[in-house]
């Protein structure tokens, strides 16, 4: 079977944009040529991977099921370029790292710096995504560490405890007023809450914190990012959870304060799993003990 890297990425795209000539342009390709590198792979795959509608294309049945295997592809292909870019220019090789937001700015940037220094001969990169996101770019071998938080584990790999850190209440002075103690969690339960959005660990530790208390959390304000939490937060529209450390690398001004949370349920631990068989062995050993160095 032939499968060149554009059609590989006009199949990802077409389902993207359930367009086969928004696609087509995105790629800067003929609306054409790109409907006949479809019609090509599907008579060599033997099965249909769009239904052609009126108003665009939906990915069938057994398109859902391929898409899988083409994205690994992709990524491979992805995998390939780069890591010869790498070695062409006399590396060692290169390391893909993904993490989440939180860990990225309390300790992985300053690790990554370290990294360098140690071993400026290896290529870095580094992919932002929630914890959930993050394992499964690990199981699909697209990454080749992965920074997560513990509770939210659920892939079966080796695990070394990475780093810690804390969840504390971000509030807006204007709207709502605390005490000088920790926050109890009856007490938080009944303000309204702007979390970060599936797969995180903070929405995944409000979750557990309504379910001790045989509730459900009603996620009606849900951010993409802890920027978009805090622009909820000063309207007044919720208080806000996320590390200190995250917070402050946004210079809050002085109409947002703070409160510590009681209990333990807001504490968190991060975890690194790695995956061997992409990068050079030798190189991800080096850089996965680099980062377990306190």
């Amino acid at each position: 079977m032939k499968l060149d890297s554009t059609t590989v990425q006009l199949v990802l795209m077409v389902a993207e944009e359930g367009s086969i000539s928004r696609a087509a342009d995105r790629l800067n390709l003929a609306v054409a040529a790109a409907s006949r590198r479809l019609t090509d792979l599907e008579s060599q795959l033997g099965t249909r991977l769009f239904k052609r509608q009126p108003h665009g294309v939906k990915v069938t049945e057994a398109g859902e099921r391929l898409l899988g295997h083409i994205r690994q592809i992709d990524n491979l292909i992805d995998r390939l370029a780069g890591d010869a870019q790498a070695l062409g220019h006399g590396r060692d090789g290169r390391i893909i790292i993904g993490a989440p937001k939180a860990a990225i700015i309390q300790f992985l940037a300053a690790d990554i710096a370290r990294l360098r220094v140690a071993y400026p001969q290896i290529t870095l990169k580094v992919l932002e995504e929630n914890s959930k996101i993050v394992q499964q770019l690990l199981r699909d071998r697209v990454i080749d560490v992965g920074i997560y938080e513990k509770s939210s584990g659920f892939l079966d790999l080796p695990k070394s405890d990475y780093r810690q850190d804390r969840l504390v209440l971000v509030y807006s002075r204007r709207h709502f007023a605390f005490g000088a103690g920790p926050l109890g969690l009856d007490a938080l339960l009944e303000l309204p809450i702007v979390s970060l959005g599936k797969g995180s660990a903070v929405l995944a530790a409000v979750q557990r914190a309504y379910r001790s208390r045989g509730r459900a959390f009603p996620n009606d304000f849900s951010a993409s990012g802890f920027d978009t939490m805090l622009a909820l937060v000063r309207h007044g529209l919720g208080v806000g959870l996320m590390p200190p450390e995250v917070l402050r690398s946004f210079h809050p001004e002085d109409a947002l304060g703070t409160a510590e949370l009681e209990g333990d349920w807001h504490r968190r631990s991060y975890v690194l799993s790695c995956v061997e068989g992409n990068a050079q062995e030798q190189t991800l050993r080096n850089v996965v003990a680099q980062l377990l160095t306190p």
